[in-house]
């Protein structure tokens, strides 16, 4: 019988029909699509085909006494995966219907499936291979049932069942911020701890090369390199596409690109690199000086012109100063002010952060998981940030650290005369 589960009128009638006593399902829309590109049509689209077939079944069924309750879930909902914002969030509700359920007294079992060989939704060729790319190769589908059986029979409620290349999976997963998911798994911890495949060899031919070279021919070396492997990586017959000045993120860079470009740039200099290199160095040009001081040392500036530099004997002085505090205090003046005034710089908590203080609160301080304090000094306007005056790309402002975005602001009102820097 055919019925669209998220219709609830057709699942309604479909049921009335044909009486069932088992659940499994299995239904699913994997588009890849960031969400920036995507819109609510789309992004609804996508939920409903899992999540709303799931509430519905749910609902109509309520009052029956059910046999098993299986929904087919996806690793998604769990790590998340580029391109897969609503895919995600549809398996995760699928996760959390599960416990739900149970809290109920009703059976169920959510699985966060990895990929599926043979014609599992990765489908096969470029899906199969992506995945394999990611560290997280298909499964056989007569394992991936016999793991099904077993989480029927131990009455499981929700868990994910993948396979892992460790090697290749946790370092991009962890690349952006540390994660405790997979904390707890030896074969990860041991990943992460492993050095990235290196060629000393090659690593000392590169560097005898550069030395006989002047620094601009280095620095030039070292580019075409970096340029070289990030084209080989992102799929690009050659480097025009990848602009020295211009950032991998804006290039298209995610963890697992940026893993890949590390583990070249290993091979061929034998450097022990971060696996943060891209972010840390955000362009060709900018990695490329970074790979030359680490490659050359006190040797890089060997060749370079010598200058002899002028002693000053002109006492230090300071042309700037700026700084931002709670209270209010936009300004060392304003916190002259504020310590000649005893004013006090304690307020109430900001509106604008997500938090719901009164369900935090608790006047006990060994309430785990609540705050005892109503008040305490913040900084106002600290999600006002003019990522474009620094020529930071909006990709890379949503990653960074709110104070260190904050930090940047004085020195863009001292260094542009701007009076602000809130967006316009």
């Amino acid at each position: 019988m055919a019925c669209d589960a998220a219709d609830r009128d057709a699942l309604r009638a479909l049921l009335a029909q044909h009486p069932v006593n088992a659940v499994v399902h299995a239904a699913g829309v994997g588009d890849h699509v960031m969400i920036e590109d995507s819109d609510p049509a789309g992004f609804a689209g996508s939920v409903a085909a899992k999540a709303a077939g799931a509430t519905h079944l749910d609902e109509l069924l309520a009052g029956q006494e059910l046999d098993a309750f299986v929904m087919f879930s996806s690793g998604a909902g769990i790590w998340g995966g580029a391109g897969q914002g609503a895919y995600s969030a549809a398996n995760a509700y699928l996760d959390a219907l599960a416990e739900h359920r149970r809290a109920h007294g009703r059976t169920a079992l959510a699985v966060s499936w990895g990929g599926w060989a043979e014609g599992g939704m990765a489908g096969v060729g470029d899906g199969e291979e992506m995945l394999r790319r990611r560290g997280l190769p298909p499964m056989r589908p007569a394992l991936a049932i016999s793991a099904l059986q077993q989480a029927l029979a131990d009455g499981e409620t929700a868990l994910t069942v993948a396979d892992f290349d460790w090697e290749r999976f946790i370092g991009p997963f962890t690349v952006t911020r540390p994660s405790a998911l997979f904390s707890d798994v030896p074969e990860a911890g041991r990943a992460l701890e492993a050095p990235a495949p290196g060629g000393a060899e090659a690593g000392n031919a590169l560097a005898a090369k550069l030395t006989g070279l002047p620094a601009a021919e280095q620095d030039r070396t070292l580019v075409d390199l970096v340029r070289t492997h990030a084209a080989a990586v992102l799929g690009h017959d050659g480097t025009a596409a990848v602009e020295p000045g211009r950032a991998f993120n804006d290039l298209g860079f995610d963890s697992l690109s940026a893993v890949e470009l590390r583990n070249k740039l290993t091979a061929d200099t034998g450097l022990k690199l971060p696996t943060t290199l891209v972010f840390d160095y955000p362009n060709a040009t900018a990695l490329a000086r970074f790979l030359r001081a680490e490659l050359l040392g006190s040797r890089g500036a060997a060749r370079q012109e010598q200058r002899t530099a002028a002693v000053g004997d002109e006492p230090i002085a300071i042309v700037a100063m700026s700084c931002r505090l709670p209270g209010g205090v936009g300004s060392p003046e304003d916190l002259w002010q504020l310590v000649t005034s005893g004013g006090d710089v304690i307020s109430g908590f900001p509106e604008d952060r997500g938090w719901n203080v009164e369900a935090l609160y608790d006047p006990d301080p060994g309430t785990p998981g609540k705050t005892y304090a109503r008040d305490g000094g913040f900084l106002y306007d600290a999600g006002d940030f003019d990522a474009a005056l620094f020529g930071i790309s909006p990709r890379e402002a949503l990653a960074m650290d709110p104070s260190s975005a904050y930090c940047w602001r004085p020195r863009g009102k001292r260094s542009s005369g701007r009076a602000s820097t809130r967006p316009p």
